[in-house]
């Protein structure tokens, strides 16, 4: 698994381009907003890794968790997945780790109201990563998915 990490839109796709050519699943990791944005716009993408990773400082009234509405309905449109990324959250800690989970929460909700899909990435078991979705606010359903080989 090859994860994309440049902050260049243009190296990003350069490098999107070469994984799909050897049919490689496409993973880029969010950085900022717009670039955020490009990345989904590409429908070779398929998946955004953690884009509530970032240094930015939250709004007062909400958390700025790198997703927003409009955001969800490109990627649901160009059927890309938001991954979280496991161990990221167990590598946290404790503030940290408070902020990240509750910018996940907020992404969960994004996704669930646009129907986007959530993916986990990293070690886990099952019953405990469909507990912890649910317990993060995610339906049933997309629960299950995220879960899914």
């Amino acid at each position: 698994m090859e994860i994309i990490t440049t902050l260049s839109v243009n190296e990003a796709r350069k490098q999107i381009q070469k994984l799909k050519k050897e049919n490689k699943e496409v993973i880029v990791r969010a950085q900022e907003p717009e670039f955020n944005r490009k990345i989904l716009e590409i429908k070779d993408t398929d998946i955004l890794l953690s884009p509530e990773l970032h240094n930015r400082k939250d709004h007062l009234k909400e958390r700025d968790s790198g997703l927003n509405e409009i955001l969800c309905r490109i990627a649901k449109k160009n059927n890309i997945k938001i991954a979280i990324n496991l161990e990221e959250i167990k590598k946290a800690k404790d503030k940290e780790r408070a902020i990240l989970l509750s910018r996940i929460i907020q992404n969960i909700m994004l996704c669930k109201k646009t129907k986007a899909e959530i993916i986990l990435l990293g070690e886990y078991d099952k019953k405990d990563a469909f507990s912890f979705l649910i317990s993060l606010g995610a339906s049933t359903s997309q629960a299950k998915k995220a879960i899914q080989d």
